[in-house]
């Protein structure tokens, strides 16, 4: 019984004092589009210390002041730290807008005309300037309910999933 209250006293400081940083893509190829579509799940106040670095001014995600400037933030942001390759071919992306979800955020994103992807690269440096420990976790879901996955992280910013 004492290892048990050793234990929780221990999760609960570590949970206080060293704080984990995360997030969570999902992309699926939509075959009628022949696009990747792409929805990204960010802690909002996370995003906001990066987007006030990025920006270099202080950034009120939910009480914007200004929501097209927000806005334009958010896509600069999000094109610029995100990048997907099918079949040895860059997309292009385009930033669709955004939802919150209590905590976090999910984030809407869709890649130019592709083909059905064989391999699919991604590189994902969301947060990893402004948080030491920062991971980012890939489900790429192609033709099948499970996903394949990628944990990037500083210095492994890049994975590829083949099929």
């Amino acid at each position: 019984m004492q290892q048990l209250y050793i234990f929780a006293i221990l999760f609960i400081w570590k949970s206080v004092f060293h704080p984990f940083f995360i997030s969570l893509t999902e992309m699926r190829f939509n075959p009628e589009s022949e696009r990747m579509e792409i929805a990204q799940k960010i802690f909002w106040d996370d995003l906001e210390v990066a987007l006030g670095n990025e920006f270099d001014e202080k950034v009120d995600f939910l009480n914007p002041k200004d929501k097209a400037k927000l806005e334009d933030q958010l896509k600069h942001y999000l094109l610029k730290h995100n990048q997907v390759t099918v079949n040895g071919k860059v997309l292009t992306l385009n930033y669709l807008g955004y939802e919150i979800e209590e905590d976090a955020a999910w984030f809407y994103l869709e890649s130019s005309s592709t083909e059905v992807p064989k391999s699919v690269e991604v590189k994902n440096t969301i947060l990893l300037d402004d948080f030491n420990g920062q991971q980012n976790i890939v489900h790429v879901y192609h033709q099948s309910k499970s996903p394949r996955s990628l944990l990037l992280g500083k210095g492994e910013e890049k994975g590829k999933i083949e099929f």
